[in-house]
Formats: C-alpha cells, sequence, structure tokens
C-alpha cells in the first residue's frame, strides 16, 4: 500500500523539457510523496517524473547558499537581489520524552516535500529534558542522530535548537517535556533557583538567571551544565557541524527566548494582552538588586522590586508603574528597569561566550531568539516588554543593546513576529508589530548584526506570507538573512495552505518578490512535477501521520 501526499501544485522546481508530459488529475493536481509498503523491511520511496522532464534543481554550493555568518554580514544593501533561505520547525515532540524519534516515516516523507519545494532545511529543538534525563553527564543523542542522517539523505540543512527550556504552558505549546528529573529533584530543595514572582509563585520552566554561576546543579554551575551538554553535543555531531548542521541556536530563556517568563498561560496566570508581571523575587536576584541599590546610593531601592506594576493581566493605564507618567520613568524606575535588563543581557552574553567557545572553528554559526512582543508598544511605557527584560520605552532604545551583545558574539539575532501586521491587531491592544520590527532592524544595522526572522503564530495565508516577503527586503537598509517557518503539521500540506507556502518560497529565493502561483497546473508550468496518482482515503492516512 502507498501512502500518498496530494496537493494542488507541484513544489519542484525545474523548467519544462518540451516533451510531452502525461496526463493528469487537474482536479487536485497531485505532487506525490508515496511511502513503501508497511510491511517491515520496506522504505520509503517518492515517485516523480523523470529528470528529463524536470530539471535538477541546482546545487547548493556554500558559496550560494552560506548566509555570510559573522557580525555585520546580515546588512543588505537597498537594490540587493539576494534569496533568503527559509527552513521550517519540525514539530515540538519530534524526539519524544523517552528519546525516540516519532513518526519517522511520515517525517521522511516530510522532508522529502519540503526539499522539493525549495526549503533550505529544518529546525528541531534538542531538548535538554530528553538528552539529560537519565543523570547529570548522562546524554541520549541516539535519537537525534537519526535525525541529522535523516535530514542528510534528504538534502536539508539543520538549525539545532540547545532548549535549555521546558516545553509546556505558552503558546503554541502542543506537547509537555519538562526538565530533567535530577534538575526538577533540586527545584524541589531549593525552589529558589526558580524564576519568582510578587506573589512568590515559581516557574519551572527555566533556571532563574539570579545562579548563573553559584553551583546550584549538584556542584555546577548552570552555565558550567549548559556547557558540558554542548561541548558533549559538538563531540557527537562534529562531522556534521558545518555541512548539515549549519546553526546552533542557543536557548537562553522560556521558550528559548532572551526573556524572564514574565507572561505564562498555563493554568491562566496570563492572557493576552497583558502587561505581564516582572520576575525577580528569587533570593538570588533580589541579591544581585540589593547590591545594585546599594551601588547606587540608595539602600531602600533593593529592598523589593516597585510594589505599583499591577498583575498579570492589566493594562498599563491601571497600574501606577506604566501609566502614561508612571514610576517607570522616575529616577527609580531608570535605575529598576536599567538593573533587570542587564541582568538578562549577563546572561545572555555569558551562554552565548560559552557556547562561542565550544563551536569556534566547527563552521556552525551561533543564533539567539529575542521575542516579538507587540502589544503595548504604543504606549509610552511599552509595559510588556519591560516585564520581559527588553528595556524599551518611548525615551529608551531597547534593541540595540540587545543586538550589540549578540554581534559581539557573532551570533545571528533571530526575531519573531515577522507575519504580523498592525491593521490585523486587536485596537485595545495598543499593538504595531510592524513598527517593533523596523525598529529592531534599525537596531541590527547600527550593532552590524545578522538579523533573522520568524513567524509568531501558526500562519498559512498569503497576507501573513506577503507581509513576511516585505519585511526580508532590505528596504531600511537590512534584510533578512534566513526565515524560519512555524511549524511543519498535517495543516501545511493541505491543498491551499501548500500552495501559498510554494509561492512563499520562491518569492524568498528570488530576494522577496512576491509569487502567485496557479491555481491549478494543467498547463505543466515550471513547478510541474508530475506525480504517484493515490487515492483519497490514503491521502488522508499520510496526514493524519504527520
Amino acid at each position: 500500500m502507498a501512502l500518498t501526499l496530494r496537493s494542488p501544485i507541484s513544489f519542484l522546481s525545474g523548467v519544462d523539457s518540451g516533451k510531452p508530459h502525461k496526463a493528469v488529475d487537474t482536479d487536485l493536481l497531485p505532487i506525490s510523496v508515496a511511502l513503501g509498503s508497511t510491511r517491515a523491511g520496506r522504505r520509503i520511496r517518492a515517485k516523480v517524473i523523470s529528470a528529463e522532464a524536470v530539471a535538477p534543481v541546482e546545487p547548493r554550493t556554500a558559496e550560494r547558499f552560506h548566509r555570510n555568518g559573522g557580525t555585520g554580514s546580515g546588512a543588505r544593501g537597498p537594490g540587493c537581489d539576494r534569496r533568503v533561505p527559509v527552513y521550517v520547525m519540525l514539530p515540538l515532540d519530534t524526539v519524544g520524552m523517552c528519546g525516540g524519534l516519532a513518526r519517522a516515516r511520515a517525517l521522511g516523507a516530510s522532508m522529502m516535500a519540503l526539499r522539493s519545494a525549495g526549503v533550505e532545511g529544518v529546525m528541531v529543538d534538542v531538548w535538554w529534558g530528553v538528552v539529560e534525563r537519565a543523570g547529570p553527564g548522562r546524554y541520549d543523542w541516539e535519537a537525534y542522530g537519526e535525525l541529522v542522517r535523516m535530514a542528510e539523505r534528504h538534502g536539508l540543512k539543520l538549525q539545532m535548537v540547545m532548549s535549555f527550556h521546558q516545553c509546556g504552558g505558552n503558546v503554541g505549546d502542543s506537547c509537555n517535556i519538562p526538565l530533567p528529573p535530577w534538575v526538577i529533584e533540586e527545584m524541589n530543595q531549593n525552589p529558589d533557583i526558580m524564576y519568582t514572582d510578587r506573589s512568590g509563585r515559581r516557574n519551572p520552566e527555566y533556571i532563574s538567571l539570579g545562579c548563573d554561576t553559584l553551583p546550584v546543579l549538584r556542584g555546577r554551575t548552570p552555565i558550567q551544565v549548559y556547557s558540558d551538554y554542548m561541548q558533549s553535543f559538538r563531540d557527537k555531531f562534529k562531522d556534521y557541524l558545518g555541512n548539515v548542521i549549519d546553526e546552533i541556536q542557543v536557548g537562553m530563556g522560556p521558550c528559548g527566548e532572551l526573556r524572564y517568563p514574565s507572561y505564562p498561560e498555563s493554568n491562566g496566570i496570563w492572557k493576552y494582552p497583558g502587561i505581564g508581571e516582572f520576575q525577580c523575587y528569587d533570593k538570588y536576584v533580589m541579591a544581585s538588586l540589593k547590591a545594585a541599590a546599594v551601588a547606587a546610593g540608595h539602600e531602600e531601592w533593593g529592598r523589593s522590586g516597585p510594589h505599583d506594576t499591577g498583575h498579570y493581566k492589566q493594562f498599563p493605564e491601571e497600574t501606577g508603574f506604566f501609566r502614561r507618567e508612571g514610576t517607570w520613568n522616575t529616577e527609580y524606575g531608570k535605575f529598576f528597569l536599567e538593573w533587570y535588563s542587564n541582568k538578562l543581557l549577563e546572561h545572555g552574553d555569558g551562554i552565548l561566550a560559552a557556547a562561542e567557545g565550544i563551536f569556534r572553528g566547527s563552521g556552525a554559526k551561533l543564533s539567539a531568539k529575542v521575542a516579538g512582543i507587540h502589544w503595548h508598544f504604543t504606549t509610552r511605557s511599552h509595559a510588556a516588554e519591560l516585564t520581559a527584560g527588553y528595556y524599551n520605552t518611548r525615551h529608551h532604545d531597547g534593541y540595540l543593546p540587545i543586538a550589540r551583545m549578540l554581534a559581539k558574539r557573532g551570533a545571528v539575532m533571530n526575531f519573531t513576529c515577522m507575519e504580523m501586521r498592525d491593521d490585523q491587531q486587536p485596537g485595545h491592544a495598543n499593538c504595531s508589530p510592524e513598527l517593533l520590527v523596523r525598529q529592531v532592524k534599525e537596531a541590527a544595522k547600527a550593532a552590524s548584526a545578522e538579523l533573522a526572522g520568524e513567524n509568531a503564530l501558526e500562519r498559512y495565508d498569503d497576507a501573513a506570507f506577503s507581509q513576511v516577503l516585505a519585511t526580508s527586503r532590505a528596504d531600511e537598509g537590512i534584510g533578512l538573512s534566513a526565515f524560519t517557518y512555524l511549524r511543519m503539521n498535517k495543516k501545511l500540506f493541505e491543498g491551499e495552505n501548500w500552495r501559498h507556502f510554494v509561492a512563499f518560497v520562491k518569492g524568498m529565493t528570488e530576494g522577496g518578490r512576491r509569487v502567485s502561483l496557479p491555481r491549478s497546473d494543467s498547463g505543466h508550468s515550471d513547478l510541474y512535477v508530475g506525480s504517484v496518482i493515490g487515492d483519497r482515503k490514503n491521502k488522508d492516512k499520510f496526514v493524519a501521520a504527520l
């Protein structure tokens, strides 16, 4: 039995040879990824028409596809027609809690489809909670090794995320993968290694930055633990770094982002578009605040965090701190926000310094993700950004220091919400994702940092893809060096969604030019592939397996 994925438009870039094609079903023009029999020992296979009918995809030479690693390489001058490679995020549970590769047959078929569509590679979370689950220093890379070899077979590159956070409790989290059991034991014995809010609520998503340099994890500091993990990864995959694995994204907070866990969705704690809360109340972070206050000559400022910041779900004008002329703009407020944001910068720099030393000379570039917090952006205080650790207000640029820190370490600045438009946001949320992205692009340009992007939410519509295409261009003197699409799932392969996605990838390969594909391909366009005809029942089985 063959399982078949069919789509209304073909997705292998090529040219018509002028030779006649086989008759095809133009009602739902098939692109087929055929899986072999379910009997043991049969392999995934794909059937397309002969190479005579479709010109081969151009070779991916290092010069053509290299994304200019190193600082300053992200700047793309106006008029530059440079391609923007597209990556696709794999499902969060691609490697599950028990360390196995999930849905391997369907994954292989999906990779084949993505590669044929012109996708550069895929991104996958390398979960700390999975790899080091058996105990400190006991690493299980087996499933990730299988994934790397699979990507290599299909001609795809890999962006691998050192995911030192838990999965579950945030936007888009479809599974639960906690931190390693032995780390959770340490958290239970010493709750202050968790981020803590003003009411004493602990957050187990990620270890508090307050203990970065303290031996709280069975004699090792968190940064030492992260370093040992990355060193083991390098040792295991040294033969693939710089060729198959072309990027290491270093997780530095919840959701892998450089930020505080200020807006957790779990248990209804926070709801969009709430301002969130500061996460500075564990004893280690509080000790730092006290020391900073003494150094500033105001010991009283270190006794606690701000008292008038409200609660997670509130709006800026409902608080004394964030309202139009609130505490944020006083001498005390500026002191606190400077300290709070600097702690985050120090945290990111410490981890990236370790990663830089480990991966230097490997050929793989480093990157770090920065959250696209666009709600309340048009207010003076930018409250939601402040609680997350981005000191960005009407009077203070919060993204330039981040861009400079990343540029210093040679890391790509990977920013989210590239697909969002202002007119699609609710008016009461005071959003402006477009102005936010513009500010981040300007910061990256000023810092000579390379900039890449992601979409924040799952989108399959033409409007979202068009916005990314526009954002990718170097209209402000800097464009995107790469884009990672969130996320591969069965919806992506549905007919109209897939057609939009293929057109988007083609547009990105042409320097951000918008490309429209026909709704059917009865004329055998330059994207025609041919097919293995499969029935609807088998197609549905394949999609359900994704």
